[in-house]
């Protein structure tokens, strides 16, 4: 807006303000403004910033200005609560200011006492303004001043001295007289809770954790038999368990094992077919164990200090309960039937898309109510299917619904699709999204993404899976054990959250066929029982480096971060380079990672010290924390990383001893 003054860019601002901004509980959240002014005069700027349900202007926070002749303003606030904070922007005249500078700049081109009669009582009349504001401490270096510049007995050097010296113009800094106060429009910004933001996460199906019978054939798991998994994934130091469906699955056109559109006897078709006779969303699968089973594994997982995110999959298997109980949920086709899901030429015939539009409130109200019923058994975090394939204010409408009475319950947006809809499901409502990391393996393309996603992260949160169910790109399947190291790396240390589907630490790698993504014998179609255990033992896991990055995660707040990504010139396309500095505590690490996993790659990186919090006349430290060795680094530094050795070094940054 422009008002008296020029109030222009504000932000961060979310589709004009039509969105709230997004942050977490003790994040740095950085304010912007352009403020200016005609003519000559200096201006100020300040945040009034307000917590959720608190009535009042709330408390003023100085802005600071940037970059000379660029007019653009800037703030850090710190959100201490879940909740809807709003803040708008003051920009003002700063006539005291503008006199000071005006004065000086006279005073040494030559004017003299005489020349000066009027710009000496404009100050003590300035002076007396502020005397009336500063604090009553202060007040009596203000009259001074003020009565300084009226001394006619004095000289020039006299009547000036105690109006322009430093203690002064950084009292009336601090306690400014404000003109022509011009104020924005409040915005807002949603804040949530931490995990919102950081998150390590492991994703398994509990059906196949119950093992081999004595014949060798899978023995279907229960909640029982994967809360028996929960300690080693505690151990890795995950912090959220990551559930597919566990709901009944349907009988009906069920896929056998690899997506065969026949099913044998003993195939258990995929957790994505919901509901048969047995139930439907709200229900949990009999041979995974009753509701009362379910929340004793929730129960365990909160002992482990792990939450337990449950997948949201708005769809029906074809013997679903809704689907004759409520048949205007779906499309009909000319025929009678009703039409199941495709995405040419893919087609789901084991599934019913769900239609929004015939009775968008009957089916509102029964989406609304599986939430609730599954958040009060202990579910705070849903992991949704497909969010893109229903409609935007439908999601809007259920997440500000949940969030209106519970603000701590997050949705991760599993929407691999076209970026503008990406993005939308961030700015409507949804926590997190995942993203096109899996695809984004060269070192230009990661750059750029990585740069777009953090100038996205006041409303977007990235959640960089390495891999999943549906999803093993040919890196994985022809990088061998170094790539899923490197993929690791990047993954954990680029966005703040990022997660593991099992049986990477197994590293699972082959596909379907050739030129697919899908895996072979696919966990989403039959059990997949894994001794994890015994690959620990014999040294094929990788367990124990996951658990080394996961630890250094925790210890770092600058990786719980993403506006703070800054990449570093590195002299090799096999090499990329990257930093995090957490602008409260200093907490600065540094990563350079190979993005070739078959070869020893040498560089040079050219480091931005400053972005580092190190002066370009001074040299850091540099512990890595995967070797454990130290080096003392300055702006340009040869690195040499042997894939089949270690891939990465992970420093954390300290200025070096004078």
């Amino acid at each position: 807006m422009t008002g008296r003054l020029g109030l222009t860019d504000i932000a961060p601002t979310v589709s004009c303000g039509d969105y709230p901004a997004r942050a977490v509980v003790g994040e740095a959240v950085p304010i912007a403004a352009t403020v200016f002014r005609e003519g000559h005069g200096l201006v100020g700027a300040n945040v009034v910033w307000r917590g959720p349900g608190k009535a009042g202007t709330g408390p003023l926070l100085r802005m600071t200005p940037g970059a000379p002749g660029l007019d653009q303003w800037h703030a850090t606030v710190t959100p201490t609560e879940q909740g809807m904070w709003s803040f708008l922007i003051e920009a003002w005249a700063d006539p005291f200011a503008t006199w000071r500078h005006n004065i000086e700049v006279k005073v040494a081109a030559g004017q003299g006492i005489d020349d000066l009669s009027n710009d000496l009582e404009l100050g003590a009349r300035l002076l007396s303004k502020a005397g009336r504001t500063v604090p009553k401490e202060h007040r009596a270096a203000i009259r001074l001043a003020e009565k300084a510049l009226r001394d006619s007995s004095q000289d020039l050097r006299g009547r000036l001295g105690p109006a322009v010296e430093s203690s002064l113009a950084a009292l009336l800094a601090e306690y400014p007289v404000r003109d022509l106060i011009t104020r924005s429009a409040r915005h807002e910004i949603w804040v949530d809770r931490e995990r919102a933001l950081y998150g390590a996460w492991y994703e398994f199906f509990p059906r196949s954790t119950g093992g081999l019978d004595e014949s060798g054939h899978p023995v279907h798991g229960t909640f029982a038999t994967a809360a028996e998994r929960l300690p080693a994934i505690a151990d890795m130091e995950f912090d959220v368990v990551y559930l597919p469906p566990i709901h009944p699955i349907g009988v009906i056109n069920r896929k056998g094992k690899n997506n065969s559109l026949v099913a044998e006897a003993e195939d258990t078709g995929t957790p994505w077919a919901i509901g048969s006779h047995e139930g439907g969303h709200d229900a949990t699968h009999p041979d995974l164990g009753t509701i009362e089973d379910f929340e004793a594994f929730i129960a365990r997982a909160d002992e482990l200090g792990l939450e337990v995110a449950l997948d949201l999959a708005l769809q029906a298997a074809p013997d679903h309960p809704w689907a004759k109980e409520h048949p205007e949920w779906f499309t009909v086709l000319p025929d009678g039937t009703i039409a199941y899901a495709e995405n040419p030429p893919k087609k789901y015939q084991d599934i019913y898309p769900l239609n929004f539009d015939i009775d968008p409130k009957g089916l509102y109200s029964e989406v609304l109510r599986i939430v609730r019923y599954w958040m009060a058994r202990g579910v705070r975090i849903f992991r949704v299917d497909n969010p893109h394939t229903k409609p935007l204010n439908f999601w809007h409408w259920l997440i500000w619904e949940i969030k209106r009475t519970d603000p701590d319950v997050l949705f991760l947006a599993e929407a691999f699709t076209r970026p503008a809809m990406m993005h939308t499901l961030a700015k409507i409502g949804f926590t997190q999204s995942y993203t096109y990391f899996t695809w984004r393996t060269e070192k230009q393309e990661l750059i750029e993404y990585g740069t777009e996603l953090a100038a996205a992260a006041h409303y977007m949160r990235p959640n960089f899976f390495v891999n999943t169910p549906d999803i093993l790109h040919a890196s994985l399947q022809y990088g061998g054990p170094s790539m899923f190291k490197i993929r690791a790396v990047l993954a954990a240390m680029l966005a703040p959250s990022y997660g593991v589907y099992s049986g990477y630490e197994l590293y699972e790698h082959l596909a379907v066929r050739e030129g697919s993504e899908e895996y072979l014998d696919s966990e989403k179609y039959q059990l997949r029982p894994r001794d994890f255990a015994a690959a620990e033992r014999e040294g094929r896991s990788l367990a124990p480096y996951l658990t080394k990055l996961n630890r250094i995660r925790r210890a770092h707040p600058a990786l719980h971060q993403l506006r703070n990504l800054h990449f570093h010139t590195i002299d090799s396309d096999a090499l990329l380079a990257f930093s995090k500095r957490d602008p409260r505590s200093g907490d600065t690490v540094l990563v350079v990672c190979s993005l070739d996993p078959h070869n020893v790659s040498e560089a040079t990186v050219s480091l931005d010290l400053p972005a580092l919090g190190i002066d370009w006349n001074e040299s850091l430290v540099v512990t890595d924390k995967l070797s454990g060795a130290t080096y003392v680094w300055g702006p340009h530094n040869y690195v040499r990383l042997d894939p089949h050795i270690e891939p990465a070094h992970v420093f954390v940054v300290e200025r070096s001893s004078p």
